[in-house]
């Protein structure tokens, strides 16, 4: 704001607070958007009007002519005449040239004051930073007339000379505030000498027009004396530029009531002198789009035209204005020297980086070692040891006092002299400090220890060995995430291998560290820190990144897994396995299963992550396949590292779900596109929003960039029916391809970028040339199918098929051949993308994961999958089970050696259930086409086909005596076939289909059906012995007591309820689920019945007084059900202490107190059942991919 609107602002301040009333007066600025919401908040938080109104003048002042202007029409507005009339005198001019304004924006008044007072004129190249400009302008307006010191400080190369000399090119500053002019002295590093050498010139300076010539001063005081009167009888109200302070002893000389404005490295240089003191920071870092105009500037070309190197150079540069202008200027002379210059900063030698004419030291680590020398010797030592110090990381002081072996206040202060001289910065964190070093210090400070790096790490690790002993850090300390962060990387520095593998190889490290931090940081050390790991043998750091990159999406989740028995899962050779059995035999009491039929299944995929909190719907690599961008519902942009799954950003980028996502060829953008019908690109590194197109009128459903480097087109498509070409360089689009009737889902480019492919909802594929936006052809498609998504493997016949049922397909297109099934993902797979080499693709799901896979991996493995209709016997010890595979083969598997006995030849129509008799004798499975057969397990002859239903079968059981089969289908007719005496019986009643059946004693059986009634039948007559009105909606499931005279029924109306068999009347009605009640069973006491729901939650109702006893499944720190869905089987231990629960995965839980014991994570989900051995120690399970799982507990 100028001066003179302060000024009026200030003047009549008493009269405005008095008198206005400020909501409606904020209304009006809010509305001229010089007025924030917040700013508005803080005003109401005012108790009283005065309090008010004194906070938004207070407001006003911080900030331009704009909210004066907007002050003083909203007085108007209000009514508020009397007030606007004494600030409108004050109204800034709309233009302040005076008609003397050159091209620069300085008037010749100014360009004479700063000429005749020494200040530097603009570098040559000059890049505007006008928010450090304003408040170096603030804070020489706070000093008014008196005298009093404002500090320029910042570290080596941080601009803070030239943004000085910008702030006083206000010619309104210079004539309100220093109408008698300014006075500028290069400084630097000085002893007595030359200190008073600089002190006679300048006295010489304002003594040039005098009549008198007068000697120079001989000494210091003499000077010091003589600049007093000067200043104060010649040039009163005038302002002293002090540049490039160094020593605070050097100040005194200058320490004489007038006003003083220093450019410093150190911040503490005027704690030795007296008078009001003022502080500007100058922030280490430029913005990159800030660099780049630089470097533009320099070589004369537009920002758009600069070479890929320049990015580079920029990021490598850290944001120093200093080493992005000494770049410049070096590649203005060398303009073929890009990659050179690329290279000698990365490669840390900052001595080739040199000559700048407007800067005073040689090189740039000249620059930065001169602020190091200045310390005394044993604060050096103590600034060495900030060497190792990992970059961009805010270090808390309590590591420093652990490394120094001090106590807190003893840090500080030495680290507080660091801060003071700009070597080092701190973040205030309430109570605590953190400390960091700027990139380039770092860098310099690396280069200039090399040699000693490796044992500063080993000091580093050997100080917190002796502090924690064998202890870990917990969460309360503040030093805490920094070890877990970083205790691997100074081990591995200090290449204390046995060190390390003791840490990275250890169960309770892991745990530790990714119920703190997550997986990737641990995958991405294990790649990191290979070649300290692997000194002996690769294969035991290959086990532990495995199992981490295959369970890293379950260990992120809440409640955290028992790492124990995720670790049992792993394979028996595996390092993982070992200590995890090893660790489950020490522990009594503990309840651990293993996984006997392991050995089967193959890990196809290298790695899972969960980067989103919903469904992903488009995720792909960049082109050098370091990074991977995903999008989906929860309206989030992630980039993460391919390798490790490591987050490298997060963006909220839209208002609604985003639906694509895309990486430009360079790899320096990414696209994203939204259901709210906006497009965004987005700096892939920094996060940062370079534009928003809004053309489309619906969602937009693709976003595709060309295939060239450097040129950025980006294609996008709608339900709106078009595609529009982007130039990123444009605000606008820039052509429209229309020809579609219906919405568009997809947009490719050609590989040479000359044609975009379309596809359509109206069936169709267009080609659409680039240039012309002419259609060019287009294939008509006349089926519907279930494929989401597909995608070509770059230099292969593969082609990749997402499909709707949870599993991508890959096909060789020559042969048309199925080469590969790829099962892992729980939910619909929305994308594959291939990698740019091919040799990897990616997949993303509904069930929030995002998983890598190998392609050639996926090529060798087979594609055996097992329906979840499963019959199981346990029979002498041997666990016996009858699976369908792959929809057409019967196999007798014997669970406890995982091999197949027995497997029958394809039938022809897909088997839909089956069962074995008692006695493994026989086997019986339904056909879709409703077909019963039975067979004989010794050859897999069948002895007996009876063509039963016209839809498919969905149950078959045997009778005790195996002579009878009793089978239901999609209707209400249950069939009782004695396929010996080939005899059947129809048991005719139900309404509507039949749910499921079970046998009772005395041939008795027990059925239910959707027509919510359950009947009891006399298998010899076929007649209806009891029949039971249970429920007003599907009856789900019943359970018969085990003294067989109570059943329990449970419904889709949400209850469940108790019966006697005697009475037919209803004993219990059990109320309170929220959700279809799916499941139930009594425990073997008779005393309890246990139900779950399709929420995922357990409730244990005692059977005597139908009072709830217990909740088993409360919801999880993550708001997922605790089942991830639906309860669908549980089973009481024999003891009736324990039950187990199958449905997203299977838990196991005390009954007496309802908390979990033990959760087992199958790789699939939606288990169908589980089947329990008498002594409730084998468990048998099929999830929806198709993967059996035979559990013992250990």
């Amino acid at each position: 704001m100028d001066v003179k609107s302060r000024n009026y602002l200030l003047k009549n301040r008493q009269a405005l607070e008095k008198d206005i009333k400020t909501s409606y007066i904020m209304d009006c600025m809010i509305s001229d958007e010089v007025l924030t919401l917040e700013e508005e908040e803080r005003v109401k938080q005012q108790n009283t009007q005065k309090e008010q109104a004194a906070m938004l003048i207070n407001i006003i002042l911080t900030k331009d002519n704009n909210s004066y202007r907007s002050f003083y029409n909203a007085l108007l507005h209000e009514g508020y005449r009397d007030l606007a009339e004494l600030l409108q005198d004050g109204i800034p001019a709309i233009s302040s040239d005076n008609g003397k304004t050159s091209m620069d924006g300085m008037t010749s008044d100014v360009r004479m004051i700063l000429c005749e007072g020494g200040v530097p004129q603009r570098p040559v190249v000059f890049v505007t930073r006008p928010k450090l400009v304003d408040a170096i302008k603030q804070k020489l307006y706070c000093l008014g007339n008196d005298p009093g010191w404002v500090t320029v400080y910042g570290m080596a190369g941080c601009g803070k000379t030239v943004l000085t000399a910008e702030a006083l090119r206000d010619h309104q500053l210079l004539k309100d505030y220093f109408p008698g002019g300014v006075h500028w002295i290069s400084v630097g590093k000085q002893d007595k000498a030359g200190l008073l050498i600089k002190l006679q010139n300048l006295c010489s300076r304002l003594e040039h027009d005098s009549t008198l010539s007068q000697r120079p001063p001989l000494n210091i005081e003499e000077a010091k004396d003589r600049l007093r009167l000067l200043m104060l009888r010649k040039y009163a109200r005038s302002l002293l530029i002090l540049d490039d302070i160094w020593d605070s002893w050097v100040l005194k000389a200058f320490d004489n009531q007038c006003q003083v404005l220093i450019t410093s490295r150190d911040r503490s240089v005027t704690d030795a002198v007296s008078g009001k003191k003022y502080e500007v920071h100058v922030e280490s870092g430029l913005a990159h789009e800030k660099g780049l105009e630089i470097l533009s500037l320099f070589v004369n070309m537009k920002i758009s035209e600069l070479p890929e190197q320049a990015n580079c150079l920029v990021r490598e540069c850290k944001g120093s204005p200093l080493v992005i202008s000494l770049i410049g200027a070096l590649l203005r002379d060398f303009p073929s020297r890009w990659d050179y210059y690329l290279k000698q900063l990365q490669n840390k030698q900052f001595k080739r980086i040199r000559k700048s004419s407007s800067y005073d030291y040689e090189a740039l680590d000249e620059a930065m070692s001169i602020s190091v020398e200045q310390l005394n010797d044993n604060y050096k030592d103590y600034y060495k040891d900030l060497s190792i110090l990992p970059k961009d990381v805010r270090v808390p002081t309590k590591v420093l006092c652990i490394l120094w072996d001090m106590e807190t206040e003893e840090v500080e202060d030495i680290l507080q002299e660091f801060v003071n001289k700009s070597l080092l910065f701190c973040d205030r964190n309430g109570k605590s400090f953190h400390y960091y070093l700027h990139d380039l210090q770092l860098d310099f400070l690396t280069e200039k220890n090399r040699n000693q790096l490796q044992e500063l790490h080993k000091n580093i690790v050997n100080q917190y060995k002796k502090y924690y002993k064998l202890d870990t850090p917990v969460p309360s300390q503040e030093d805490c995430m920094y070890w877990y962060n970083f205790l691997a990387y100074h081990m591995a520095g200090a290449n204390m291998q046995k060190e390390l593998c003791d840490l990275m190889f250890s169960l309770d490290w892991i745990k530790a560290k990714t119920e703190l931090v997550g997986p990737a940081h641990l995958i991405h050390e294990y790649v990191e820190y290979s070649s300290v790991l692997d000194q002996k043998d690769s294969t035991v750091r290959e086990n532990f990144q495995e199992f981490l990159s295959l369970n890293g999406h379950l260990l992120g989740r809440k409640p955290f897994p028992d790492i124990i028995q995720l670790g049992l899962c792993q394979p028996e050779t595996s390092e993982v396995y070992q200590q995890a059995k090893l660790r489950a035999q020490r522990q009594t009491g503990a309840f651990y299963l293993e996984w006997i039929n392991k050995k089967s299944l193959k890990n196809l995929y290298r790695l899972v992550v969960r980067p989103h909190r919903d469904a992903v719907y488009h995720a792909c690599f960049s082109k050098d396949r370091q990074r991977i961008a995903s999008c989906g519902a929860d309206k989030t942009l992630q980039v993460f590292k391919a390798g490790s799954g490591e987050r490298l950003l997060e963006i909220s980028a839209h208002d609604d779900e985003i639906l694509c996502c895309a990486f430009s060829a360079d790899g320096e953008f990414v696209a994203t596109c939204s259901a709210d019908k906006k497009v965004k690109i987005w700096n892939s590194r920094t996060g940062q929003c370079r534009c928003v197109y809004e053309e489309h009128t619906e969602q937009v459903n693709c976003c595709q960039f060309n295939n060239r480097s450097g040129q950025y087109v980006l294609a996008t498509c709608s339900n709106d029916t078009f595609i529009k070409l982007w130039d990123l360089n444009k605000k606008y689009c820039r052509n429209t391809m229309m020809g579609h009737v219906n919405s568009v889902n997809h947009c490719r480019f050609s590989p040479n970028d000359e044609y975009v492919a379309s596809c359509s909802t109206d069936g169709t594929v267009k080609l659409f040339d680039v240039k012309t936006c002419v259609l060019l052809t287009q294939v008509i498609e006349s089926h519907h199918s279930t494929i989401q998504y597909c995608d070509f493997c770059p230099g292969d016949e593969l082609v990749a098929v997402a499909l709707s049922h949870c599993s991508v397909e890959l096909w060789n297109i020559k042969s048309l051949s199925k080469v590969a099934y790829c099962r892992g993902h729980m939910s619909w797979v929305h994308c594959v993308t291939f990698s740019p080499d091919g040799s990897l693709f990616l997949t993303s799901s509904d069930d929030q994961t995002v998983r890598i896979w190998e392609t050639k991996k996926v090529c060798k493995s087979s594609d055996a999958v097992l329906k979840s209709e499963l019959d199981v016997v346990f029979y002498n010890g041997e666990v016996m089970i009858l699976a369908i595979y792959n929809q057409k083969h019967l196999q007798l598997i014997n669970g406890n050696t995982d091999s197949v006995i027995m497997q029958t030849a394809a039938q022809e129509s897909p088997i839909s259930c089956c069962c074995l008799s008692e006695d493994l004798q026989f086997a019986a499975f339904g056909q879709e086409s409703g077909t019963i057969k039975v067979l004989q397990l010794l050859d897999g002859k069948v002895l007996k086909s009876r063509e039963a239903y016209r839809t498919s079968v969905q149950h078959c059981r045997f009778t005790s005596d195996c002579q009878t089969l009793i089978s239901s289908a999609h209707d209400s007719i249950i069939q009782v076939w004695n396929w010996q005496l080939s005899e059947c019986v129809f048991l005719r009643g139900h309404k509507e289909a039949v749910k499921d059946f079970r046998l009772l004693e005395n041939s008795k059986l027990l059925s239910w059906s959707f027509d919510g009634t359950v009947k009891v039948w006399n298998l010899t007559t076929g007649n209806t012995e009891k029949d039971f009105a249970c429920h007003g909606d599907t009856v789900l499931s019943c359970a018969v007591s085990p003294d067989g005279s109570k059943f329990s029924s449970t419904s889709a109306d949400k209850t469940a309820k108790i019966w006697s068999f005697e009475s037919s009347s209803v004993l219990h009605e059990l109320k309170g689920h929220e959700a279809c009640v799916r499941c139930c069973t009594f425990s073997p006491n008779n005393k309890l019945l246990a139900t779950g729901d399709d929420k995922g939650e357990i409730r244990i109702w005692d059977i005597l007084t139908g009072a709830l006893l217990h909740f088993c499944s409360p919801v999880t720190a993550d708001e997922e059900p605790t089942h991830g869905g639906w309860v669908t089987d549980l089973s009481f231990s024999p003891d009736s202490k324990m039950l187990v629960s199958s449905g997203g995965f299977l838990k196991w839980w005390n009954v007496t107190t309802g908390e979990s014991l033990q959760t087992f994570y199958t790789n699939g989900t939606n288990l169908k059942s589980i089947h329990v051995s008498p002594n409730f120690r084998v468990y048998v399970t099929v999830d929806n991919l198709g993967i059996l799982y035979v559990l013992q507990k250990l």
